[in-house]
């Protein structure tokens, strides 16, 4: 049966029908809206950029970094341009004009997107996130180099190095992880002179009841240790060899009760102490580890987590830096460094790479939950190759009846359209930069470590 080609409404613009597949289903086009009326930052008059195609244009942007900037907005509206003509060659907005609409934006409504939809994804099925009870989370930093700019340099600093200072000004972050998923949220920047105990305030009021809070000993100190503990989380932080922690109370586990005080005077007086369980062990046979390790934390029963299982889960922490290493070097093809150069934009730019990595972690613990594995075991890097070539030709066609509603642009045409079947994808020769991938690197493997229970 003959069926009419599927066009767009008349009137309409091609940038009012992008949603981005996988990345719209994260963040539906509703949400990005309301983010943007609340900030004060929507479009009032028609621009070929609308500020919510600019907030997908900055998450897809850290997905092809290594694209230039029109070179991302082709990737996008390619999707949609068989309904426009296939044969027809679509105009893309100039660099300078993608920076004015950038700057429109500004980075506090993709801020704003990003608390309050980047949180803790795990269900009670998810394997590998939780322990016991208890969601494994981890709190810990980075810094990211961004582009060498007298304006980046002013407002972010740079470090030193033995022969004067580093080649790039970087930002400082700090964030918590949730470790069976390796989503980071509740994330904090500032210059890089800004210290990890600093930003690691902001960081601290994400936690919630029924965590698990893996720290290192840096962020260890009453006035951290107590703001975590408000929260209702429950906290397993290394402290420093040298710290005095007498023995109280000794259980047959081998660990034991102390207090720690908020200063040597409520120290000799036994005054406003807070009350924890210390456990002590080395890594026999463990070449280039130290003599003694010393964990504190605030489950003081030693039937609720034996100070065996806690000695074994502490390097899970390390989940953090692997992470780390996905959004530095895996999600860019290689060593990251931010392309603005003006500090809003980066600290924009930042926020974006989050959200994407945010959206390709969502989508691997849905694969992960739908054939019962651990998302841990599921290559990030297949998912990155994978999302960029299927990204351009889902432009159009939001994954969710929720997003298709709110991908109806501003409501110009509501009846339910009859689409024509997309062209085939281009060949290889002609797809975007980004899509001519190299060839798969090794994928480093292991077990996961916490104790069989």
């Amino acid at each position: 049966m003959a069926r009419t080609v599927a066009r767009l409404p008349a009137g309409s613009r091609i940038t009012d029908h992008i949603s981005l597949g996988v990345i719209a289903k994260t963040f539906p086009l509703s949400k990005v809206h309301s983010v943007l009326v609340a900030t004060g930052t929507a479009s009032v008059r028609q621009r070929n950029l609308p500020s919510h195609v600019m907030v997908y244009y900055v998450i897809a942007m850290a997905l092809y970094m290594h694209s230039s900037c029109r070179e991302v907005l082709r990737c996008l509206l390619e999707g949609v341009q068989w309904l426009l003509d296939p044969s027809a060659t679509i105009k893309v907005t100039g660099k300078s004009g993608i920076s004015q609409a950038r700057t429109r934006l500004g980075w506090e409504p993709v801020r704003r997107l990003h608390d309050e939809l980047v949180k803790p994804i795990a269900v009670r099925s998810t394997r590998g996130a939780w322990y016991r009870h208890w969601r494994l989370v981890s709190l810990d930093g980075s810094t990211l180099d961004i582009a060498d700019d007298p304006a980046n340099d002013e407002a972010f600093g740079r470090p030193g190095s033995s022969r004067g200072r580093s080649a790039f000004p970087q930002i400082r972050f700090v964030a918590l992880v949730e470790n069976g998923t390796h989503v980071l949220f509740g994330t904090q920047m500032a210059r890089y002179d800004t210290g990890e105990n600093t930003l690691a305030k902001g960081v601290l009021p994400s936690l919630q009841p029924g965590m698990l809070c893996l720290a290192d000993r840096q962020f260890f100190c009453f006035s951290m240790w107590n703001l975590a503990r408000q929260t209702g989380a429950d906290l397993l932080w290394r402290v420093k060899t040298n710290a005095l922690l007498p023995r109280e109370t000794e259980f047959p586990d081998g660990s034991y009760l102390s207090h720690i005080y908020p200063s040597e005077k409520d120290r000799r007086h036994k005054t406003n102490g807070v009350q924890v369980r210390v456990i002590e062990y080395c890594l026999e046979g463990v070449a280039g580890a130290e003599p003694i390790y010393r964990l504190v934390t605030t489950i003081l029963d030693p039937d609720q987590a034996p100070a065996e299982e806690l000695a074994a889960l502490y390097h899970e922490r390390w989940e953090a830096e692997g992470i780390f290493d996905e959004i530095k070097v895996t999600l860019p093809g290689r060593r990251l460094m931010l392309r603005s150069r003006r500090a809003d934009l980066c600290e924009q730019e930042v926020y974006g790479l989050l959200l994407v990595h945010f959206a390709l972690r969502h989508l691997m613990v849905q694969a992960g939950r739908a054939a019962d594995e651990d998302p841990d075991t599921l290559s990030f890097l297949h998912t990155v190759r994978v999302v960029r070539r299927h990204l351009p030709l889902h432009a159009a066609f939001p994954p969710s009846p929720a997003a298709a509603d709110a991908g109806a642009g501003a409501g110009r045409d509501r009846r339910p359209a009859r689409r024509a079947q997309p062209r085939a994808p281009q060949s290889a020769g002609r797809q975007a930069q980004d899509e001519q991938l190299p060839d798969p690197q090794p994928r480093r493997t292991g077990t996961r470590r916490p104790p069989a229970l």
